[in-house]
């Protein structure tokens, strides 16, 4: 574990004027962990042989994809250049830049007082940079724009410093140019740091007040809470009280990261650290909620932020129904970690025991997916992803459907489902193919801006059930992978749904099941049911395959039966031998049909239910 630099001051005693508190957002790729492992190096906090890429990036999956999952708080001390004198403590928390993912950020933004807005300076603004800009905006922070990446031979940070300042409100000229990559540039940029943000303003002897903004469980110590102090002081051993819950418990330690864990006494007004009290239950600390001294507490809530709502929902099934209980462990353990994952259990005539679990995107599916199967060692079948709908009766009543088996029979009024303000950013070349394409999808053109003579932001409203399959790979195609996308959740709109049902020799398979638009009711079950005649092994007699909505038939193909040669026997002679021999074969087909039911293998489900097709899309999401 690094030792504390010795100029730093004991974080219960920081005077609030010296600390800085700050997050990076940008979009993914762009650069934000790289220049989190320049200032950890810089300010010495991780010594040179301990250091490594992507140094904050604690999981497997992240440090192989490349990708921040989890927001990490650390602690820097940095004594700027004009003043040498003075160290300032600079708490840097490094946070996701994929869509599926903004909760994180928005949890890190509330944390903090400014933020390092970075951006690739050989690709410019991409729409996740604007969704995390404006979060910034409405959490009324500081924002230093900062080009990154100005090494690479590609680089154009003129025309993009410029681009940014029009965005940001700036001069072009103050646009600070680094490369997280060799360190050039990072000096000047924490010094500015130090110069813009301003230091957190608190109450020092008022009652102790920290928002927690993020959780972990620890199979050792069990959960982790992450504060940032607001008013007062936290300190060692005293009982803190959970203001939504009302739950108390004992601060056994308490401290700040180092990146490593250092425990302190305390906790003062604007300082960023850890609180572990030995409790198991992660829903204890709510993200959100306000921790406070159990004495002389505060009575006054802070303002927390809204739970992250599921997007699209998954039904994850074991391949061995034996596993049933460790795939409900495993999920029990993975929500400790994570507080955007929702699940409820649920049963399926032909997968068995699973549960529907509830993502915020593809990639938050994908990632809990390889986490379930990689760390629990479970195999897994993840039935195709769909969105939430809300259907009205005609008699009034009103149903949630996550799962089409859910889907109510009967006369229905109108169904809902959740559309989103899609934001995509291209080169100008490329407007007339996005714009085909979101009009296959059934978008709606909201507007459309030029950052330059060579950029454009385009903004639909999308259904979200049109966008969680293959959109961004058919986006990414289309613009030869130089757009991006954004969007987030605006409310639900009526449409004109359906549910098609797949009958099997007459009986419906609910497993099959979906819900689509009327338009394309006719080809999903025309596809389906040809995959399914490919899949579905030949029986003795002859099994037709329906797609059906409702009683009306819309698709169907024919397995034909498999015939036993009875004329094998037969060397010439008289043909009504022959024919008596059929009509007798024919007559055993009619009984066995009649009483006979269809075997669909696993491999069959697997291929027709599974994720893998649109789950791909989610791995190539950048």
């Amino acid at each position: 574990m690094p030792a504390t630099p010795n100029n730093v001051p004991e974080p219960s005693r920081t005077d609030p004027a010296l600390i800085r508190n700050f997050c990076i957002i940008a979009h993914i790729d762009h650069g934000k962990s790289t220049l989190a492992d320049r200032m950890l190096q810089l300010t010495g906090v991780v010594e040179q042989r301990q250091m490594r890429a992507q140094y904050l990036d604690r999981m497997d999956i992240e440090r192989e994809r490349g990708i921040t999952i989890k927001s990490q708080a650390v602690r820097l001390p940095w004594a700027p250049t004009h003043d040498k004198s003075n160290t300032h403590i600079l708490n840097m928390i490094d946070t996701p830049g994929h869509v599926d993912f903004t909760y994180e950020v928005s949890r890190s933004l509330a944390a903090c007082e400014g933020t390092i807005l970075l951006v690739d300076a050989a690709q410019g603004i991409e729409a996740q940079t604007l969704a995390n800009l404006y979060l910034a905006m409405e959490n009324d922070l500081t924002i230093i724009p900062v080009l990154n990446k100005i090494d690479l031979p590609a680089a154009q940070p003129e025309k993009f410093a410029e681009e940014l300042a029009n965005l940001v409100g700036c001069e072009p000229g103050d646009v600070l140019k680094v490369s997280a990559k060799t360190g050039l540039g990072v000096e000047a940029l924490l010094d500015k740091v130090v110069a813009e943000i301003p230091a957190p303003v608190g109450v020092k002897d008022a009652p102790a007040r920290a928002m927690i903004f993020d959780s972990v469980y620890d199979s050792y110590r069990g959960v982790v809470t992450y504060v940032r102090v607001i008013d007062g002081q936290l300190n060692k051993r005293e009982r803190i009280r959970m203001m939504s819950t009302g739950a108390t418990h004992e601060l056994l330690e308490i401290g700040t990261n180092s990146p490593e864990m250092l425990s302190a006494d305390g906790l003062g007004v604007g300082e960023v650290g850890y609180l572990i009290t030995g409790v198991k239950d992660v829903r204890q600390s709510k993200v959100g909620d306000t921790v406070t001294s159990q004495a002389k507490g505060a009575t006054e809530a802070l303002g927390g932020y809204k739970d992250p709502k599921p997007m699209v929902f998954s039904g994850l099934y074991p391949l061995d129904g034996s596993d049933y209980p460790e795939l409900r462990e495993a999920l029990d353990k993975l929500q400790l970690n994570d507080a955007a994952l929702v699940y409820e259990p649920e049963t399926s005539a032909a997968l068995g025991f699973g549960f529907r679990v509830g993502f915020l995107g593809l990639l938050h599916l994908d990632v809990i997916r390889e986490r379930l199967e990689r760390e629990f060692g479970l195999d897994l079948i993840a039935t195709a992803p769909n969105v939430v709908y809300r259907v009205v009766m005609e008699d009034g009543s009103e149903h949630t459907v996550t799962n089409p088996s859910e889907f109510p029979e009967g006369k229905i009024n109108e169904v809902y489902e959740p559309v989103v303000r899609a934001t995509i950013l291209a080169p100008t070349e490329f407007i007339g193919s996005i714009m085909e394409l979101c009009q296959t999808r059934r978008g709606t053109l909201l507007g459309m801006d030029y950052l330059s003579e060579d950029r454009v932001e385009i903004r639909y409203t999308l259904p979200l059930a049109e966008i969680v399959f293959d959109f961004f790979d058919q986006l990414k195609s289309k613009t030869r992978g130089y757009a991006s996308l954004d969007y987030e959740p605006t409310g639900e709109q009526t449409s004109s749904l359906v549910k098609v049902d797949i009958l099997l020799h007459g009986d419906k398979v609910d497993a099959f099941s979906a819900i689509t638009h009327k338009d394309a009711a006719y080809a999903y079950g025309v596809r389906l049911v040809a995959k399914l005649r490919e899949l579905i092994p030949r029986q003795a007699f002859e099994v037709p395959i329906q797609a059906a909505i409702g009683s009306r038939v819309i698709a169907r193909e024919t397995i034909r039966a498999i015939r036993k040669d009875v004329l094998a026997k037969c060397y010439g002679g008289d043909i009504s031998r022959k024919r008596k021999l059929l009509e007798k074969q024919k007559e055993g087909k009619k009984r066995m049909k009649m009483v006979g039911s269809v075997e669909v293998p696993q491999e069959a489900f697997i291929a027709v239910l599974s994720s893998d097709d649109s789950a791909g899309s989610a791995k190539g999401k950048k």
